[in-house]
């Protein structure tokens, strides 16, 4: 059942080569600067206008380096889990109705083109992506922000440093959540705006105008500003030296983020000296990348590589029996072999021993015979196999090895009477389509959808996938699963402000959502990513996301 990657991946990896070769101006030149190139596996740059699309990857290459948010991940260490730590505001407390919330704000903070940040900055921000009547207000961003922070309404300044936040019902994740909310300069928005041709009259479509000339030229707070942009092709990094946080003030003077969505193409890149990083090289790969002495760094990361299946009416899992033959019917021992060792085997969404587990009593494990079992009871055999529709990427952010990994799947659930067929589409346009849900036409009749996601925030965990609140377009629940119970489960830890006590709801809400099975649990990411020596300061944590800003090159 083991599939390798083929030489038609290695032709195509040639031609993307060549591509990057005449795009990187790369050998010469770069090479004699200290110059950090990355090999993204995003088909595109993700967008630099303030919210970035390209899922995660998107947050973790044009979000964190470019900008601020409130709250951002502690990225420094490799052996405890991230957790939230201040970013923009130094302190935060929520106040006795539970749904307003007092941020203080870090003084002296600047945005790269020298306007202050301060309170009303922040209302702005908070407008551009809630507020229909802000001028600013831009619908592009709604759709990758509004859904990880669904529960936010409004934003005022108290004073020159202090915002107010309002959400619409108690919500204890909103410390969380507020770490995809990244802070845009309003002063540089305004000049672009000014910019406009007078001839454009309506307020929409000059706002348009205004964030696409904006995109090519943002102004954000991170440790990095944009000096280059070319779509599809490059983004060009350089240190902001005048950095609010000296710890993170950037040692390497110039980054380069190439789109290489082909993992033989990100791998022969690496190889042939066109970049010095790596996401998520060739499993096949590793040990002549580490034979030619780069280095591969991994870390268990809070992370699920699943199918999310649908409940509407007429889909086939809608039968538990179903969702639990197919979690029992995947050899995941083989599939890590498959995969040079680079997964994480899953028991759930988190893994035993975390706060949130909750001890399930459906146990996710490799039994083939229980699961033909369940699926003769649910009326399905090897004369009448069950037919699943499911919509997957060829590449993208935490996407791992989707084509492969997908394909055994494939190959493991006929073993149980399953007739898997696949839907495979750009990255960028499944991720929307995620928010469109299973009823949407953009679902193409499927009846599962292979997006993974990030698990160290208790709603981006479970709350989105299993809320009746979050039903699209309002935010993840592709597959319209839910119910009071859960409502119940979801109201009762965010309502909890006591983070022991919030946990323990968590554990209940965690350990019901494993037994009702509305995932194919498949892999946990452990982050694989391949780097030349040169590049010195690493730090893998245990996040979805790294910090380019402490590294150094030799």
């Amino acid at each position: 059942m083991r599939r390798g990657w083929g030489q038609d991946g290695r032709m195509r990896a040639a031609g993307a080569l060549a591509a990057l070769i005449v795009g990187a101006s790369a050998g010469g030149a770069l090479a004699q600067e200290k110059v950090l190139r990355i090999g993204m596996t995003a088909v595109d740059i993700p967008r630099t206008l303030g919210q970035p699309d390209q899922g995660f990857e998107g947050n973790r290459f044009t979000g964190i380096p470019i900008y601020d948010a409130l709250t951002h991940w502690d990225l420094s260490k490799e052996n405890e889990p991230s957790v939230i730590i201040p970013g923009l505001a130094t302190e935060w407390a929520v106040t006795d109705d539970k749904t307003k919330w007092v941020f203080t704000l870090r003084d002296g903070v600047r945005f790269h083109d020298g306007s202050a940040l301060d309170a009303e900055a922040v209302v702005w921000n908070v407008q551009k992506v809630l507020d229909k009547t802000a001028p600013h207000y831009d619908p592009s961003q709604v759709g990758v922000t509004a859904s990880r922070m669904p529960t936010l309404r409004s934003a005022r300044a108290l004073d020159k440093l202090k915002v107010e936040l309002t959400t619409s019902e108690p919500d204890a994740f909103l410390p969380y959540n507020l770490t995809n909310l990244f802070m845009a300069s309003p002063a540089h928005w305004a000049a672009k705006l000014q910019a406009v041709p007078a001839g454009v009259t309506d307020p929409a479509e000059r706002a348009k105008q205004a964030w696409s000339a904006f995109a090519a030229d943002p102004s954000g707070s991170g440790p990095f500003r944009v000096t280059r942009l070319v779509p599809r092709e490059r983004l060009e990094l350089a240190a902001n030296t005048a950095y609010w946080d000296e710890k993170r003030r950037p040692k390497i003077p110039k980054v380069v983020l190439v789109p290489l969505p082909e993992a033989n193409a990100r791998t022969a890149a690496l190889l042939s000296g066109q970049v010095d990083w790596i996401e998520a090289p060739a499993p096949d790969a590793v040990q002549q990348i580490k034979g030619r002495g780069f280095k591969i760094y991994q870390n268990p990361q809070p992370h699920v590589w699943p199918w999310q299946l649908s409940f509407v009416e007429g889909s086939p899992w809608r039968d538990k029996r179903v969702r639990h033959a197919a979690n029992l019917c995947i050899n995941r021992a083989e599939l890590k072999e498959f995969l040079g060792g680079l997964m994480a085997e899953p028991k759930g969404t988190v893994p035993p021993g975390h706060p949130w587990w909750g001890n399930p009593s459906f146990d996710i494990r490799y039994d083939p015979a229980a699961a033909q079992k369940l699926m003769k009871e649910a009326g399905s055999s090897a004369q009448k196999p069950l037919p699943v529709k499911v919509q997957i990427s060829a590449s993208g952010s935490g996407q791992m090895q989707p084509l492969p990994m997908n394909e055994f799947v494939q190959q493991s659930l006929k073993e149980c009477y399953f007739d898997v067929s696949f839907d495979v589409i750009e990255w960028n346009t499944l991720f929307t389509n995620w928010r469109q849900g299973a009823k949407d036409p953009t679902a193409r009749g499927a009846q599962a959808v292979n997006v993974s996601f990030a698990t160290m925030d208790p709603f981006f965990a479970m709350v989105r996938f299993t809320s009746t609140k979050t039903f699209p377009p309002v935010s993840n629940n592709w597959g319209f699963f839910g119910n009071d119970e859960f409502d119940g489960l979801i109201a009762a830890a965010r309502n909890t402000f006591e983070a022991g006590a919030r946990d323990q709801a968590l554990a209940k809400l965690h350990a019901r959502i494993v037994e009702e099975a509305p995932f194919v649990w498949i892999a946990h990411d452990v982050g694989p990513r391949a780097m030349s020596p040169k590049v010195k300061g690493v730090v893998q944590p245990r996040s979805w996301f790294i910090d380019i800003a402490t590294m150094s090159m030799e």
